[in-house]
């Protein structure tokens, strides 16, 4: 077989899985590429928004990382605000995407073990909460308020722990597909430095 038989049959088979094969060229052109760009930009945006306040107290996460088994604390918890905040532009405007989206998915994959292996529990208020709610309640809460803590807030709770685990669970995803697929046709790594990791 030609060359020249060799690349007509393979746009053949290449139009014949649309159904509409005129299509073809804005889907890969322009449709793909912009869905592309749109989910890595909120991807990105969606770690600034998150990392905004720990970058603006870099050492508020101490504790916490070092409750995680990350040692020394105040080498880590800059590191989470930075990776986090400046890691998130970087991946917005697809800036070394790959390794700065893999060292978020590894984030985002410990944050995901971290809300499931430490559960908000089972209530928000001790039972002399609720007790003080009872009695007090209309004074302290709105109607709405008062019905979301009349279970001591397990109801709630247990919704704020499934958002927490499925955000974690998605954007961990995000990340890492990002980190495996590079930043795509409208990134600073493909536009301006011509290069990929």
């Amino acid at each position: 077989m030609t060359l020249q038989a060799t690349y007509t049959s393979e746009k053949k088979i290449a139009e014949s899985r649309f159904i509409l094969p005129f299509m073809q060229n804005f889907y890969e052109t322009f449709a793909q590429p912009l869905a592309f760009t749109a989910f890595r930009v909120a991807a990105g945006v969606m770690l600034m928004v998150e990392g905004y306040p720990k970058f603006l107290s870099p050492m508020a996460q101490v504790g916490f990382v070092e409750s995680l088994g990350f040692h020394p604390g105040w080498l880590f918890s800059p590191m989470l605000a930075v990776m986090q905040f400046i890691g998130g532009f970087m991946i917005a405007v697809g800036l070394l995407t790959r390794p700065i989206a893999l060292a978020n998915g590894i984030m985002l994959l410990v944050t995901l073990w971290f809300h499931y292996t430490h559960p908000y529990g089972q209530a928000f208020l001790t039972p002399e909460g609720i007790a003080a709610l009872k009695a007090n309640g209309a004074v302290l809460f709105t109607p709405n308020g008062l019905m979301r803590l009349a279970d001591g807030g397990h109801v709630f709770l247990e919704q704020v722990q499934s958002k927490a685990e499925l955000a974690s669970m998605f954007w961990a995803g995000a990340a890492l597909f990002y980190a495996a697929f590079g930043g795509g046709a409208f990134s600073v790594d493909r536009a301006l430095i011509k290069r990929e990791f």
